[in-house]
């Protein structure tokens, strides 16, 4: 048993920041399903894995744990409405947008930073989240600023100093 709230939990988190993704699949009857999460991970180049966690209680929830295919979309820091959009409950998020499917009919929303198109590689029971894990079979990015969530809020990120392949360029 814990000695802290839930809340002093979630705050202690949120000093921790994370990039912005919008996760999509389909659902069981085929319907188009996203949810925004900021739980994306790498997990292994090879294979090469990439994990994020869905909440049980989420609507979708189900259906991103059933999905045999799924796509992971990295935000740059102009998509904060996409974002409030993807992270709203009980709304028909793709209502108005344009997005075409994948080649397994999986959601692909434009002009992301990044989108990795994953098979589900594993799921596994993490507290009241699921841990989703996928294989990506296919990716594309382009250079920008990824948007970034920390202490309950919206930031982008600036360069202190170069990594070190950049020095060595």
């Amino acid at each position: 048993m814990s000695n802290f709230t839930d809340r002093e939990f979630r705050d202690a988190l949120s000093t921790f920041g994370t990039g912005v993704t919008i996760v999509t699949a389909r659902d069981g009857d085929g319907a188009p399903v996203g949810m925004t999460a900021s739980s994306f991970s790498s997990v292994s180049m090879n294979p090469p894995l990439v994990l994020w966690s869905a909440a049980k209680k989420a609507l979708s929830g189900e259906a991103f744990r059933d999905a045999q295919h799924f796509a992971v979309h990295v935000l740059h820091t102009e998509q904060s409405d996409l974002s409030n959009r993807f992270a709203k409950t009980g709304t028909d998020k793709f209502s108005g947008l344009d997005w075409n499917g994948d080649a397994n009919s999986v959601p692909e929303l434009p002009d992301v930073l990044a989108r990795f198109e994953c098979s589900q590689y594993a799921v596994y029971e993490g507290g009241d989240h699921w841990i989703i894990v996928g294989e990506v079979t296919s990716f594309e990015h382009m250079s920008g600023k990824g948007l970034l969530h920390v202490a309950g809020g919206y930031a982008s990120a600036r360069t202190l100093r170069p990594s070190s392949s950049e020095a060595a360029e």
